[in-house]
């Protein structure tokens, strides 16, 4: 084999192996279906240290991916806080991934709406990208097996009886 064909397998091979992982990097992650395993995190916590999904294992967990600049996200806030309160006792947590960059603007808002839910901070959406969130808010209802029991995308009236007696039912179930 000649120097100049073995150079061009060569760079034949090196193009061939950067558009691979190239197009490897731009897939999009296939979203979390319902019954599947909710998958794990660790993100930086709102006010301080981190928070963790299987900090709360054994409970029923409503998780919410939303943002400050997100005007449907802004409009369930409170909806979301009061039915946090509500649930609380019942053995649910509510938690909130906020895709915000600006920290301040997060804070500032959590503070004006008096959120009582941990909130978790994922400026580069990784954590939303593992799940396959695309639309902001979108949440889901993890049970207390760890598994995804729903999964709503868009604003929830967190008062409707219907979304409330779901989440009661499934805290009632025991984990196993």
């Amino acid at each position: 084999m000649s120097k100049t064909n073995a150079l061009r397998i060569l760079a034949l091979l090196l193009i061939l192996g950067g558009a691979a992982i190239f197009a490897l990097r731009l897939r999009q992650p296939r979203p979390v279906d319902i019954g599947e395993r909710a998958p794990d995190f660790t993100l930086p916590a709102l006010n301080r240290g981190s928070l963790s999904l299987h900090d709360f294992s054994g409970q029923v967990v409503v998780l919410n991916f939303w943002a400050t600049w997100c005007p449907p996200c802004v409009e369930e806030t409170p909806g979301l806080e009061k039915f946090a309160e509500r649930m609380r006792s019942q053995g649910v947590a509510v938690m909130g991934v906020s895709v915000d960059q600006d920290g301040v603007a997060l804070q500032t808002f959590a503070a004006q709406q008096h959120l009582s839910f941990p909130i978790g901070r994922d400026p580069d959406r990784s954590l939303a990208n593992r799940y396959g969130t695309f639309q902001f808010p979108e949440t889901y209802i993890i049970d207390q097996d760890g598994r995804v029991a729903e999964k709503l995308i868009g604003p929830v009236d967190w008062q409707d009886p219907r979304i409330i007696t779901v989440v009661q039912e499934l805290a009632r179930r025991t984990g196993g």
